[in-house]
């Protein structure tokens, strides 16, 4: 039974091949970090089946491996998590007999629960790692793992103005006409909010001497953007009801969904971890009231905070997401596994072994700096 409430693409050739062995040999390459970081928006509540305020933990129960587990847990995740994590939800509950109750909200929000509002959760989430690593590490955690990947991309109605002539090759033309309404989340609490204003930031910014339009340009989609209320998976639905033309929002929502989206050029969809590609997306920057975050190649992270009233199911529902069953629910969910999944060396002796069994321990990921 899914018991979540609220919630925050396909992947390029490259960016597959580069995560598929990143886990064992990282190149060992810096990146301008973010003094924030995110994830998904929206306001959440998540209630047990009784109906009562479910905050996790109970007797403990012994799974297959031997390992004993509680008999419920509580998971804080990024709205973009929701369609992977709710499809997981029955699978681990019939195997380890864990009652998972799960909230989908902005990966900042969902974060700030643990950091800010002294609630409790055992298991972390967010759509953008460095968020665990600069905001939870290491006061409420002290480890955290990278497990899967995604990318930027704009979907729009069919009768959308422009949809009949709008492709990768002129889409800034399209969206920066008169009367256009762009969408997207709220950069404050969603890294697909800011994302998506780095996206519109870097196609102005030159990169292998070219870049996609000039300034004015850039001011005139930026001028037709407009944040809606709600969540990134509530963006379908305000450009179904003609509220928005187009929304900017990740591959994984627009590859699942029924409406037409375009995939971005790599210089300005996040999705490349590479060291010459995160220079360039480090050029973007985005200030809200809650940081200041800068652009880097998209990485989702995971933890079990250190206040988790439920610690070895957490730890459990991460190793499920190094498994082959979990990486494919993340394939179905139009998200790019990273396999093995990684964690930080510095940290490694504070990683559940049983998460370490899946985990390939890394200084850097590509890039990123870990």
């Amino acid at each position: 039974m899914s018991k979540q409430r609220n919630g925050d693409g396909t992947g390029a050739t490259d960016r597959r091949s580069f995560l598929a062995t990143a886990g064992a040999t990282a190149a060992a390459v810096g990146l301008a970090g973010c003094t924030g970081g995110g994830g998904g928006s929206g306001d959440s509540t998540a209630t047990s089946a009784s109906g009562g305020m479910n905050t996790g933990g109970g007797d403990a129960t012994t799974s297959g491996s031997g390992m004993d587990l509680e008999d419920s847990m509580t998971i804080f995740h990024a709205g973009s998590l929701a369609p992977p994590f709710s499809a997981a939800e029955p699978q681990f509950e019939e195997e380890y007999g864990v009652d998972v109750t799960r909230e989908a909200q902005g990966s900042v929000a969902s974060t700030q629960k643990i950091t800010q509002q002294g609630r409790v959760a055992s298991v972390l989430g967010v759509s953008d790692f460095r968020l665990i690593r600069n905001r939870v590490l290491p006061e409420y955690g002290n480890w955290y793992a990278i497990f899967t990947t995604n990318a930027m991309s704009i979907q729009y109605r069919e009768d959308s103005p422009g949809a009949d002539e709008i492709s990768k090759d002129n889409w800034w033309d399209v969206l920066s006409r008169d009367g256009v309404t762009i969408g997207h989340s709220d950069p404050a609490i969603d890294p697909g909010g800011y994302r998506a204003v780095m996206s519109l930031q870097l196609g102005a910014e030159e990169f292998q001497g070219e870049r996609l339009y000039d300034d004015a340009t850039r001011e005139a989609l930026m001028s037709n953007t407009v944040v809606p209320t709600g969540t990134e998976t509530n963006l379908e639905g305000q450009l179904e009801s003609g509220e928005l033309d187009y929304a900017i929002y990740y591959q994984s929502i627009s590859s699942t969904s029924g409406l037409p989206f375009i995939d971005l050029q790599p210089a300005v969809d996040l999705s490349r971890a590479t060291s010459e590609y995160a220079q360039h997306y480090a050029k973007a920057t985005v200030e809200t009231d809650s940081g200041t975050f800068t652009g880097a190649p998209i990485a989702y992270g995971i933890t079990v905070p250190s206040v988790a009233p439920s610690p070895n199911a957490g730890a459990k529902w991460v190793e499920y997401f190094g498994t082959e069953p979990g990486r494919q629910i993340l394939r179905d969910q139009g998200l790019q596994p990273v396999d093995p999944i990684v964690v930080p060396a510095s940290g490694e002796d504070a990683v559940p072994e049983n998460v370490m069994q899946v985990a390939s321990a890394q200084e850097t990921l590509g890039p990123l700096e870990l």
